[in-house]
């Protein structure tokens, strides 16, 4: 195994022991041990990433995760995600990433991909970009629909991280490889593609443990939780937009 992958995977399982957390993983048997593959996953924490990648870690893979580039800028987190062969995407202008994305699929390697684009602050899933399915599509590789349930209890956006021993339950759910059509829509493919990824979330979210009342803020206001719905959510990510684009005209100005 690369040796900085090595190193990130072995400080993440000492994190997650130490905070208790007790991550259970259903279907590792849908994760191909051979070949390319787009892993997409929904998005509710900022460390998803890392139980994602665990998928592949329990089966001898390791994921190649697209993120925004912001994240390559950081002294510490830049050089990591380089070495361990992440891909940058700018989101203005995604080309080159998509391009990068699909050579490591059809050099066998499985590619991580976030279709919401952005941590939901519904707890629901959001629309989803057709980057996923475009991708699997040109590469001829199938999609993992991969869902992780209760990542928003450690960091989520707006919330302070809980990094501390906390004990919570993880669930993540590896569907079936989706096959996508060299001439299906993408649109279609990845609204089908939703529609298993909302069956896997139903799922785990039915047996995950009772939640507790003092974290309500986290949890869909469709399961009894005060989370803003995903009309309000969509709103704060439009108004996040606005100031992010008003702060770089500063800037450059």
């Amino acid at each position: 195994m690369e040796p900085v992958y090595r190193t990130v995977i072995g400080a993440a399982r000492g994190l997650f022991a130490a905070q208790g957390l007790k991550i259970r993983i259903n279907g590792l048997e849908n994760v191909p041990r051979l070949g390319g593959a787009v892993m997409a996953i929904n998005h509710t924490g900022y460390f998803d990433f890392t139980y994602a990648g665990l998928v592949g870690v329990e089966v001898g893979r390791l994921v190649r995760f697209m993120a925004k580039q912001s994240i390559w800028s950081n002294p510490v987190a830049g050089p990591l995600m380089t070495g361990m062969k992440h891909i940058p995407v700018d989101r203005e202008a995604g080309t080159e990433s998509f391009a990068t994305a699909l050579s490591a699929l059809r050099r066998g390697e499985i590619v991580g991909v976030f279709p919401e684009a952005t941590i939901s602050r519904s707890f629901e899933l959001k629309a989803f970009k057709s980057g996923a399915a475009r991708l699997a599509q040109e590469a001829g590789v199938p999609l993992l629909p991969t869902t992780i349930w209760g990542s928003q209890r450690v960091w989520t956006k707006g919330q302070p991280k809980r990094m501390g021993r906390h004990g919570f339950p993880l669930l993540i759910t590896v569907g079936a490889p989706i096959t996508v059509g060299k001439d299906e829509d993408a649109a279609a493919v990845t609204e089908r593609m939703k529609a298993v990824m909302q069956l896997q979330l139903d799922a785990d979210q039915a047996a995950y443990p009772a939640w507790p009342d003092s974290e309500k803020h986290l949890l869909p206001a469709r399961l009894g939780g005060t989370a803003p719905t995903i009309e309000e959510a969509d709103e704060l990510d439009r108004v996040d937009r606005a100031n992010r684009v008003r702060s770089q005209r500063r800037r450059s100005g």
